[in-house]
């Protein structure tokens, strides 16, 4: 938005929520997020850092080059070049920065917050009722996010970005742009029939949702989780969350937050900046006290013994901070 407002960045897009663009009127096109393009016209020093979408998010490289990277894949766009991802799939684009390029884009909500929840297009969408099980399975069971475009993509993004820039100053086309994004699906699925993707059904399976929750959850220890809360995230009941849980990390839900938990402190009580009661606030325990037992359970030490140790090895040898101060593996717990 701020390249956007010096100039270096061109923008066209049509938005509802925080996307940055021209508000959607309501009721217009329904379902959809963002859809438009930006074009840059020399190397950026911004980029976008891993974020997440509500909605599939279909991407096409009109001009340039850009890095991207999904589910920590990196990849070099080059022009022509396609990219899809998932509802709430993590990615970026930036190599950190955006290089010069010209980017259409279309993110459609389908009303999704977990890979196991069904997929609810948009009325609008003119597909067969055979036509959007298969899009919807092709989309949902393959991991791929980089895909070769085809011309007919490529003259439904260039005219639907014409169409949006020139609505400025001649009202909204909403019927073309209707049948311009019908028509990018019409094609999207006839590009995927055509490759023929390895599915993976595993993908929209709630194993899947709970997986990717406990990958969302590391960054956000801090907060007061429950197993009822955990599951809520999830969109699954409490004992099935358990049970996936447990599958992926052969603990409980609450022990492996807490074996989580103490290995954020025990990488933060290297830093001196922190204080051990600052870091026991930061990783979700609700007291100094508290941390320092479950600490002692884990590591055989107090958090003040491995630090002092710990900086003690520092400055003799790499010997083990836990070893030095109680005998104990820094690694091992209950």
């Amino acid at each position: 938005m701020a390249a956007v407002a010096a100039g270096e960045v061109r923008l066209e897009a049509l938005v509802r929520g925080n996307y940055p663009g021209r508000r959607l009127p309501h009721g217009a096109l329904p379902q959809v997020s963002s859809i438009g393009f930006w074009d840059a016209a020399r190397d950026q020093s911004w980029g976008l850092g891993e974020h997440r979408n509500e909605g599939i998010e279909i991407t096409y490289l009109d001009n340039g080059s850009l890095g991207f990277f999904v589910d920590a894949h990196a990849h070099s766009l080059r022009p022509g070049q396609l990219t899809i991802t998932r509802p709430w799939q993590p990615h970026g684009v930036g190599d950190p920065h955006v290089a010069a390029s010209r980017l259409y884009w279309l993110i459609l909500d389908v009303g999704v917050r977990q890979p196991h929840q069904n997929w609810k297009w948009p009325s609008w969408i003119v597909l067969s009722p055979a036509d959007i099980r298969d899009l919807t399975a092709l989309l949902r069971e393959n991991e791929q996010a980089v895909w070769p475009g085809t011309p007919e993509i490529a003259r439904c993004f260039a005219e639907l970005g014409h169409r949006i820039e020139t609505s400025r100053s001649g009202g909204l086309p909403l019927s073309r742009l209707t049948l311009l994004a019908n028509e990018i699906l019409v094609c999207l699925l006839e590009l995927l029939r055509t490759q023929m993707p390895p599915r993976k059904p595993s993908l929209t399976l709630g194993e899947r949702s709970v997986s990717m929750f406990l990958k969302r959850m590391n960054d956000e220890l801090h907060a007061p989780w429950t197993l009822e809360l955990m599951a809520l995230k999830s969109g699954l009941a409490r004992t099935r969350f358990a049970h996936y849980c447990r599958k992926l990390t052969n603990l409980a839900p609450m022990e492996y937050l807490q074996r989580q938990r103490v290995e954020k402190a025990r990488l933060m009580l290297a830093d001196e900046r922190h204080s051990i009661t600052g870091i026991a606030l930061d990783c979700g325990f609700a007291s100094g006290a508290y941390f320092s037992n479950v600490f002692r359970r884990h590591f055989h030490c107090s958090p003040r013994q491995y630090r002092d140790a710990l900086h003690a090895s520092a400055s003799t040898s790499e010997r083990d901070p836990t070893a030095t101060a109680n005998g104990a593996n820094p690694s091992g717990g209950a």
